[in-house]
């Protein structure tokens, strides 16, 4: 969490560059191909996450985003590691949604419920216990099934008891902290279930025309986001409503960096709704590479391979 405010923090502070990411739709399908470069002044690092979409491998063997990070230096250009993305795609969202839950969450937060019950909302089931004291857990997933079997591996796994429910609703009402994790096109979570003061973090929906939220959601709450460019031109939980005409630019009260930074307001009542929009950022994947990298070489880990007659990492 802590290496992702930095990256946040440095891109309000213009100490990193990122284009909006580059994405190659693939025909009559949701499946996509996206590149996302960016660089890190301070860190002296540069990189470009290559990785695919598709939203169809939930509940199988295989990830729904799959990929590569390649990290580069930049004295001399040099790269130095190519990593896993998927690893780091699922790691990083989760810990970026737990520097908004330290921001903008009550701090008496406590009660929490994760629509979604795949990689995301393991990880962010990791992050929430880190990010506030949580007592309560419920999760729902389209398929009970799936709930269940995550239910009983989490409660197992963090000594403490996660409830599978059937419907949305049910995990979602009296909740304070809602993460949304899934690869629904339409929403999931309705704004009559959202409860006064509670804050959601809407992590799975990607692109203008998806979304998990309804109108009534973003409507209701004060919503802040990790980068308003990316923010207004590919996600459908802003897009929608803002084409439906219920809301405006405006709406976007600030970027997380810019809280971080000093140079917004995040919650400011007991009793309002706060969103953090999660967009998945490209400075997000270069910091976390870094972060890898400079751990690695410390502790003499990874396999080293000859590329260009140098080792790489």
């Amino acid at each position: 969490m802590d290496v992702m405010a930095d990256a946040l923090k440095a891109l309000t502070l213009q100490d990193a560059q990122m284009p909006l990411r580059q994405v190659l739709r693939l025909p009559e399908s949701r499946n996509v191909l996206a590149v996302m470069p960016s660089s890190f002044g301070s860190r002296q690092a540069m990189g470009v996450k290559v990785i695919s979409v598709f939203p169809g491998n939930h509940g199988t063997q295989f990830d729904s985003h799959q990929g590569a990070v390649l990290l580069f230096e930049t004295k001399n250009g040099q790269l130095l590691a190519i990593m896993d993305a998927s690893e780091i795609t699922s790691i990083r969202t989760a810990a970026v949604s737990g520097v908004a839950t330290r921001l903008l969450a009550r701090q008496s937060a406590h009660d929490l419920a994760i629509l979604g019950s795949g990689v995301q909302a393991r990880t962010h089931l990791d992050a929430m216990l880190q990010a506030r004291k949580v007592e309560r857990i419920r999760v729902w997933s389209r398929n009970f099934d799936h709930a269940r079997s995550f239910a009983e591996r989490e409660s197992k796994r963090h000594n403490q008891s996660v409830i599978a429910c059937k419907k949305a609703e049910e995990a979602v009402r009296e909740a304070d902290i809602i993460c949304t994790t899934t690869s629904s096109t339409q929403p999931v979570l309705s704004g009559d279930w959202v409860s006064a003061g509670a804050h959601i973090n809407a992590a799975g929906a990607y692109g203008a025309a998806v979304r998990e939220l309804d109108t009534i959601a973003v409507v209701r709450s004060r919503l802040f986001v990790d980068r308003r460019e990316s923010t207004v031109n590919e996600s459908g939980d802003f897009v929608i409503p803002y084409q439906e005409g219920v809301i405006g630019l405006d709406h976007i009260l600030a970027e997380i960096g810019e809280i971080l930074a000093g140079q917004a307001k995040g919650r400011s009542g007991e009793n309002e709704i706060t969103i953090f929009k999660s967009m998945g950022l490209a400075i997000e994947d270069l910091a976390s590479a870094a972060f890898i990298y400079e751990h690695a070489v410390e502790r003499k880990a990874g396999t080293w391979i000859e590329l260009g007659g140098e080792r790489k990492q």
